[in-house]
């Protein structure tokens, strides 16, 4: 049975972002917004992605197999989850650009936050999602710049 729950612990984000993916998917404008000169291509998005979503779950199983988990860390994780696949409905299938500015801002404090707490429990737990943070701020600056550029 604890396998099943270490299963679940690695691969919720990836399992949920493949939802999200697919529901947004007809919806993505991304290459008719005018795009910031840092902008990736499109087709980087799913990639770079797959591998954040394979860390959050790597770190979150760690903490969970090393039994460093308390109710705190459990809910920012989900929390920031739950964030984060709503950012793309918000951005992509609403079109609420302003929106997204402040939640993805929101996110990127939540995050760090969730990795303060990692840090105290874990490293290696942090470490794998300083990628995550590292991309989510370059996030912020596409979804600003793309609300911007696209007035």
């Amino acid at each position: 049975m604890k396998i099943l729950t270490y299963l679940f612990n690695l691969f919720l984000p990836l399992i949920g972002g493949l939802i999200i993916s697919i529901i947004i998917s007809p919806h993505i404008d991304y290459n008719t917004l005018i795009l910031p000169s840092l902008a990736p291509p499109k087709n980087l998005f799913p990639t770079i992605w797959s591998l954040l979503y394979l860390f959050m779950g790597c770190s979150y199983l760690l903490l969970n197999v090393c039994n460093q988990l308390t109710i705190i860390e459990k809910k920012i994780y989900y929390l920031q989850l739950f964030i984060n696949y709503m950012w793309s409905i918000i951005f992509f299938l609403w079109k609420l650009r302003l929106l997204a500015i402040f939640w993805i801002v929101f996110l990127d404090f939540i995050v760090l936050y969730m990795l303060i707490r990692f840090y105290q429990k874990n490293k290696l737990a942090t470490y794998l999602n300083i990628p995550y943070l590292l991309w989510i701020i370059f996030a912020t600056y596409l979804t600003i710049s793309i609300y911007f550029l696209n007035l």
